[in-house]
């Protein structure tokens, strides 16, 4: 007998909030505070955007989220903290994640908040979505094929 589908989220197709993105774009220098916004967009046309607010000069550093969900306006803190690198080059940044208060490098947007990828239940990798035969399949002969999109990506129209 078949298996009932599931159709779960896929963390694949979720917005997401990285820290290294924030610490490239210069939200994360110590001591200051920086307003700014992330727009997000599949090829030319967009999916959305955000107002955000990074604080690195108080006590406790914070980014603070502005964005309307679904016609709610919505605005909440997620806390920040570093540790030391173990370079001995700087300090590596971390969220704290709202619900389960975990450290992380990356919050994705599952309902209206952004939190770690275990706050939620029913989500996958879309990799997790394969079955074992497929994913084999594409451990074998899946240079072959991403050949062919490098090769349409160089040749292609916008490159």
């Amino acid at each position: 007998m078949a298996k009932i589908p599931t159709f779960p989220t896929i963390y694949d197709d979720c917005k997401t909030i990285d820290i290294a993105c924030l610490t490239k774009w210069g939200y994360l220098k110590p001591l200051q505070i920086k307003t700014g916004g992330i727009k997000w967009s599949r090829g030319e046309v967009p999916e959305g955007n955000i107002g955000i607010s990074v604080n690195t000069f108080s006590n406790t550093p914070y980014l603070e989220f502005k964005y309307t969900s679904n016609g709610t306006p919505i605005n909440y803190k997620v806390f920040l903290t570093y540790l030391p690198s173990n370079l001995g080059k700087g300090v590596v940044w971390f969220f704290i994640c709202p619900q389960t208060r975990r450290r992380c490098r990356k919050l994705h947007l599952v309902g209206n908040y952004f939190f770690h990828r275990t706050a939620f239940t029913g989500c996958m990798y879309d990799k997790q979505t394969h079955s074992s035969k497929t994913r084999a399949f594409h451990k074998h002969w899946g240079r072959v094929f991403r050949e062919d999109e490098v090769y349409g990506e160089i040749y292609g129209r916008y490159f």
